[in-house]
């Protein structure tokens, strides 16, 4: 089985728990203005690797990873389906930890044939890392170029499947702050029995020089970076809305 890969870091600290093998899956359906990774875009890009070869890269630092697994993120892992589960069916196998970082932008609840892979992903599956980019459809398709129904199914889906979910949300000046929503975005998730954490992300530009080396146009040009004290003001909206489900 062979998987498309972008690239590898070892030693992740900010994708899922401990110390982690973070692998960088090539394609993504959605074209997100913020997005600060272009070239994983193209399904056919990256370089090819094998099951085999990931696992054997991983164990040669297995002491390092004790406390953390395995990462796939992306682009978005789940184009890489059969991939991404025979990796995680490997995985397993040795008692590594895994965990996917996706948007769920391809999940597709009426088609049964990934319905029965998915439901087998699961079973390899420790920990999801969602992005929910925005709550309102016609918002959301604005920002990324498709409507978020599957998302918020897919959400609902990891729920029943019993898979701890980490929601990540990236927080932009002017385009995904806005109090209402995020305060939404918080009544959502904190509906979900699987919640385990939250983490905002303040949006950055350091993105913008892959634009430039690609000669394509960077959408969000002029927006500045989001400071720290905005950041947690949009976690406090978020939680809010969190409380208000819960209480």
């Amino acid at each position: 089985m062979v998987g498309r890969i972008h690239s590898i870091e070892s030693f992740g600290t900010v994708d899922g728990p401990g110390v982690r093998y973070v692998i960088f899956m090539q394609g993504c359906p959605m074209r997100c203005q913020y997005c600060h990774n272009p070239d994983t875009w193209d399904i056919h890009g990256g370089t090819e690797y094998t099951v085999e070869e990931i696992l054997e890269a991983y164990n040669k630092n297995r002491p390092f990873y004790k406390t953390g697994g395995i990462t796939v993120t992306g682009g978005e892992p789940l184009l890489q389906l059969d991939f991404l589960l025979a990796l995680f069916t490997a995985a397993k196998k040795e008692g590594i930890h895994t965990c996917i970082d996706t948007s769920g932008a391809v999940f597709a609840p009426n088609d049964t044939v990934q319905q029965e892979k998915m439901h087998r992903l699961t079973e390899v599956t420790d920990l999801v890392l969602l992005d929910i980019k925005h709550t309102d459809q016609e918002a959301h398709k604005s920002l990324t170029g498709i409507g978020n129904a599957q998302i918020l199914a897919f959400a609902k889906y990891l729920e029943q499947r019993h898979i701890p979910i980490w929601v990540r949300r990236v927080v932009v000046p002017n385009l995904t702050d806005d109090p209402a929503e995020l305060e939404q975005l918080g009544r959502f998730i904190g509906s979900l029995r699987n919640l385990q954490a939250l983490d905002v992300i303040p949006y950055h530009t350091m993105g913008t020089v892959k634009y430039d080396a690609m000669g394509i146009p960077y959408p969000l040009a002029g927006v500045p970076a989001l400071t720290k004290e905005a950041a947690a003001q949009a976690k406090m909206h978020i939680l809010r809305g969190i409380q208000a489900v819960r209480t």
